[in-house]
């Protein structure tokens, strides 16, 4: 009896569900709704397909509808690319969406420029429509597509890629990077159009690179520069005559302009100033979204700093922001911040003098190891070996070492080697509620031979910290703070104002904040 109960209720099931009209639809009487009335693909470099976007493309009606015809308006010419409801074209006949439903359709572009000549950047333009006549409903496509000066290694007959040669790793290996050098010709970056490079663009030996003021230069993935034994690097922006325009300034970034990408760390590699290389200078330059900032491995041995770099930023360093192994470095009116885990990280010895500069670090997108400086003598190599170096003179003046973290700056020092440092007229957070460190000479701050008239644990009301904007206001606790000798040394700050009398620690001088 349980069966053949069983049986009639699949009987009535199948009978009732062919009697109905589920796939019956209406054609569309152009009522359909939308999720924006334009997309914008943002900016793309000539022959870089854009990131993917999406339409979203409402049913209001209480009917399933079906759109006779959604295509581009170029058709099959156009430059766009659509998939609509998981199919893959630039035309579709018949899409289909259920009553009080939708549909997605995601769309990309790559554009050539050399298509359209006579242009450094353009506008280009298309629609989506939906269905003919007088039902027509259009969503425009707009792209600004800009051209570039494009660097990147060979490949071969045999498929393989030009690589560079760093050397042997301690099993004797060869370690081989995507890469090359690149040519007298183009050792001059322009400012005349962007520069986008692939792999490892190398400075050869002997050779300078020279990037002028107003200078772009973006990286793909996993690319970077490498600076070889006794070549160097200049890359000297000049200040705007209006800070915001920034037209002067010289930037580094990844290769991504679409606005999801504007403050993501990681996206490119680093600017590695290879063991032997000499007299770097940066100025007036912005370092954003790499893996390291600058990556630089010794000092040239000479009495002069190996690199100086002034009025720069790094920030959003998926690792470090300057990573030195005993480096020869020079820095004023520089701010580091916003790092996966130092900001600065001085390893292995070297000498540092740093004047009037900012380093924070607010990272909240995982767990850092590390505070915001770190200078140590020493580096573990094996399990077994650490190497030790002389720290000659670790210097700070006028700075500010901050961020989100109770203690914010660490001294590693291993005996056996010199470990000589410095914190003059700065702000500096180190708080240690515990006493941890109580017995630890090295943070004895009321020894002057250490620390010189520091502020400890104020605030230095920083104006937003995740936009990387370190601009302290009025109220600030580095303000008044710095030394007067120092201060005549750098007599702008990182925007050109006059510095005050007496000066205020780090990059900025204090302003007044608007009021929300």
């Amino acid at each position: 009896m349980r069966f053949l109960y069983t049986l009639g209720l699949l009987t009535l099931i199948v009978l009732w569900s062919s009697c109905r009209n589920d796939f019956e639809t209406l054609p569309s009487s152009g009522n359909l709704e939308f999720s924006k009335d334009t997309v914008y693909l943002d900016t793309v470099f000539s022959n870089i397909g854009s990131s993917t976007y999406n339409l979203k493309v409402y049913n209001r009606s209480d009917e399933d509808i079906s759109i006779p015809s959604v295509r581009l308006g170029q058709g099959e010419n156009s430059l766009y690319r659509l998939n609509v409801n998981g199919r893959a074209g630039k035309t579709f006949d018949n899409v289909e969406i259920l009553a009080k439903d939708s549909i997605f359709i995601f769309i990309e572009t790559t554009i050539d420029i050399n298509s359209f000549p006579n242009n450094l950047q353009f506008l280009y333009t298309d629609a989506i429509e939906f269905d003919a006549g007088s039902n027509r409903q259009d969503v425009e496509l707009v792209t600004l597509v800009q051209d570039a000066v494009f660097l990147f290694p060979e490949r071969f007959d045999d498929g393989t890629i030009e690589t560079l040669n760093l050397g042997m790793d301690a099993e004797g290996n060869d370690v081989l990077i995507e890469g090359f050098f690149l040519d007298d010709d183009e050792l001059n970056f322009t400012n005349e159009k962007p520069y986008v490079i692939y792999g490892y663009a190398a400075v050869p030996p002997t050779k300078t690179l020279t990037v002028d003021a107003g200078a772009r230069v973006h990286f793909h993935e996993n690319s970077g520069l490498l600076v070889a034994n006794q070549a160097t690097i200049k890359a000297n922006g000049a200040l705007s005559a209006d800070p915001e325009l920034l037209e002067n300034e010289i930037i580094f970034q990844g290769d991504r302009l679409e606005p999801g990408f504007e403050d993501i760390p990681g996206q490119w590699g680093t600017i590695w100033l290879t063991a032997g290389s000499t007299a770097h200078e940066f100025n007036f330059t912005t370092i954003k979204n790499a893996i390291v900032g600058i990556l630089m491995d010794s000092n040239d041995g000479s009495n002069n700093p190996t690199l100086t770099i002034k009025n720069t930023q790094i920030y959003n360093s998926g690792n470090v922001g300057l990573l030195a192994r005993t480096g020869f470095v020079d820095g004023e009116n520089l701010v580091i911040t916003n790092s996966g885990q130092a900001s600065l990280f001085c390893s292995l010895g070297g000498r540092y003098n740093f004047r009037h500069s900012t380093f924070a670090n607010y990272w909240n997108r995982s767990f850092r190891n590390f505070p915001a400086v770190v200078i140590d003598n020493s580096l573990q190599v094996s399990e077994t070996e650490i190497l030790v170096a002389d720290l000659v003179e670790a210097n700070f003046e006028n700075c500010i070492i901050y961020g989100s973290e109770g203690r914010e700056f660490l001294l590693n020092r291993v005996e056996g080697a010199d470990f000589n440092f410095n914190f003059k007229n700065s702000l500096i957070r180190f708080e240690d509620p515990q006493g941890q460190f109580n017995d630890n000479p090295l943070y004895d701050f009321s020894n002057a031979a250490f620390y010189t008239n520091s502020v400890f644990n104020q605030d230095p009301f920083f104006f937003d910290t995740q936009l990387n904007q370190l601009f302290i206001s009025n109220e600030s606790a580095a303000n008044g703070i710095g030394d007067p000798a120092t201060s005549q040394l750098v007599p702008f700050d990182l925007l050109g104002t006059p510095r005050g009398t007496p000066s205020d620690a780090g990059a900025y001088e204090s302003v007044i904040f608007p009021e929300d």
